[in-house]
């Protein structure tokens, strides 16, 4: 699997500002032309440049897997459409709960979802609908609320906070159908998803991820 080193805006916290599945590619307006040809060669996928609620901060807000893609309540409606009009095979849903900020509080692939643990029924009930799957639970991971935050999981497999346990590991696996490992990007932070974007063809992360860093990361999405 391909891994290359990027920096965004001048920073390795390049999974703040990216969102991607194995179809598209969401990225803010702006970006150096050598950057974007790098996550097209690397995710190969459609790229969309796009605001979400008038941010740049598109892993922050967009959440989602192969099948639905899901936008936080404040999306503007042009936003929406434009998105729409372009990313035609996945679902596209805005999901009205209290959070906005989607990609640190749910952590999904196409087999199941974890979600913010203080999340109501109603809001786990909306975020089912919206992924269109049963299987979402609200969880923690090494005792952080923000789940999303801590892990990148795709079709193929994971990584998640360096301090999950070997309960949660498998508790995880069980979930995501995958295999889990532990890790850090950009030189020791266990917010995996700030420096790390992956899908099943291959992975782009933070640019002082070091050598080490890189090869777990590799095995554990391969």
């Amino acid at each position: 699997m391909n891994v290359q080193r990027i920096s965004i805006f001048g920073t390795d916290n390049i999974g703040v500002y990216m969102f991607s599945n194995d179809k598209y590619s969401f990225i803010p307006p702006g970006l150096d032309k050598d950057v974007k040809e790098a996550i097209q060669e690397n995710l190969k996928t459609e790229i969309i440049e796009t605001t979400v609620s008038d941010s740049f901060l598109l892993g922050v807000l967009i959440c989602g897997n192969n099948d639905s893609i899901l936008l936080p309540r404040s999306v503007r409606d042009d936003e929406v459409s434009k998105i729409k009009m372009i990313a035609k095979d996945s679902r596209i849903q805005v999901i009205d709960i209290k959070a906005t900020a989607l990609g640190n509080t749910i952590l999904t692939n196409d087999n199941g979802a974890l979600i913010y643990p203080d999340f109501s029924e109603v809001e786990l009930k909306k975020i089912k609908e919206a992924l269109n799957m049963d299987n979402v639970i609200k969880g923690r991971i090494a005792h952080v609320s923000v789940v999303g935050s801590v892990g990148v999981v795709t079709k193929k497999g994971g990584v998640v906070h360096i301090d999950a346990t070997e309960e949660e590991i498998k508790s995880l696996e069980n979930l995501f159908k995958v295999k889990i490992d532990i890790g850090t990007v950009n030189f020791g932070s266990a917010f995996i998803r700030s420096g790390l974007v992956a899908n099943s063809n291959g992975v782009l992360i933070g640019s002082s991820t070091t050598g080490p860093e890189i090869l777990r990361i590799q095995n554990a999405l391969s």
